[in-house]
């Protein structure tokens, strides 16, 4: 009960760490695009979208329970070495999780949190049972979630670009932008806050799964002091910022406007929310970079710098794969060590 008890507190802190670094590492996405136009000052930027995460990630709890249940049945979990195994799986994923997120967020690559922890706790969990282990079902609904948002983010904002054009053809392109570069301060902030409904939550369902594996809880609910321990790291991690991945969000898919910046605000903001309702984990690094996209499309699509955009889907497609090898490695490193 010790060893068990130990490694639960071992898997808190590196829950709190990863939304910690979940925050200034996924930061960029939700502001980038208001600080590249002038629209915000970086600091003014990210002490903002710190706030709105830490509100939005208390709001709701939908994807927390999904984390905590869809991908491996945490009920299963426990059934383990006498529990052991469960707790070092779930501490294996994080230790996985939090490496390929600081390795991406040194080089400036706009990779996927939510990619990372999916992949790293499947690893770990294969490495630990096989393949049986996977609630296939719910997997496989996250897997199409994960694929099917920036599908469905870079339509709506080719579509809402396109509805913009044609609404202010013949505005004054000055006097507009600089009424959008105003109105862009809310939909930064609308952004961050749904950024905080759905990323937050990941760190709060890995806690969850780790108290049940533990046997310190018995039903799937967020517990009060997992959602606030987890929204102020979140919100702590954000007030650092990511300005590296700001540069390559924000300046390296397109050259944005503040009319182009209110446009991929919403568009993703919409994305990111009705998955948050329908209770799915989405990457909202996914979602922005590609609403971006769609939106420099609507304008020009020689505007658009598709060879920036090549590699960062490169980056979300080898995430997944590589992150559950490194779940498993990290789970068979863990295991020999306790």
């Amino acid at each position: 009960m010790d060893t068990i008890f130990l490694i639960t507190i071992l898997v808190v802190i590196f829950a709190l760490a990863f939304d910690f670094i979940n925050g200034f590492h996924d930061t960029a996405n939700a502001i980038a695009t208001s600080v590249s136009t002038r629209a915000l000052k970086p600091r003014v930027a990210v002490l903002m979208a710190a706030t709105m995460n830490f509100i939005g990630a208390l709001t709701f709890v939908g994807v927390a329970k999904a984390i905590a249940s869809d991908i491996v049945d945490p009920f299963s979990l426990n059934t383990f070495d006498g529990d052991v195994t469960g707790s070092i799986v779930i501490l294996g994923a994080l230790c996985s999780a939090i490496t390929w997120n600081l390795l991406t967020w040194y080089y400036g690559i706009p990779s996927s949190s939510s990619h990372t922890l999916i992949g790293s706790l499947a690893g770990a969990a294969i490495g630990a049972s096989g393949f049986g282990i996977l609630n296939y079902a719910g997997f496989l609904k996250i897997l199409e979630a994960l694929i099917l948002s920036p599908i469905i983010a870079l339509t709506v904002g080719f579509c809402v670009m396109s509805i913009f054009k044609i609404i202010f053809k013949n505005r004054n392109l000055y006097k507009a932008n600089k009424r959008f570069r105003i109105f862009q301060i809310i939909t930064a902030a609308i952004q961050s806050f749904t950024h905080g409904t759905n990323d937050a939550q990941k760190a709060m369902g890995i806690i969850t799964m780790a108290l049940i594996a533990a046997g310190l809880q018995s039903g799937d609910d967020v517990q009060g002091w997992v959602r606030i321990a987890c929204a102020t790291a979140m919100g702590l991690g954000t007030s650092i910022g990511g300005y590296k991945i700001i540069k390559t969000v924000g300046g390296k898919i397109m050259k944005i406007r503040p009319i182009n910046g209110v446009a991929a605000d919403l568009s993703s903001a919409t994305v990111i929310f009705g998955a948050t309702l329908i209770h799915l984990p989405v990457s909202t690094t996914h979602v922005i970079s590609s609403a971006i996209m769609g939106v420099g499309s609507a304008q020009r699509v020689k505007g658009v710098r598709w060879g920036t955009a090549r590699k960062m889907v490169v980056t979300w497609v080898i995430t997944i794969p590589i992150s559950a090898v490194m779940g498993a490695i990290f789970y068979t490193i863990l295991h020999f060590i306790f």
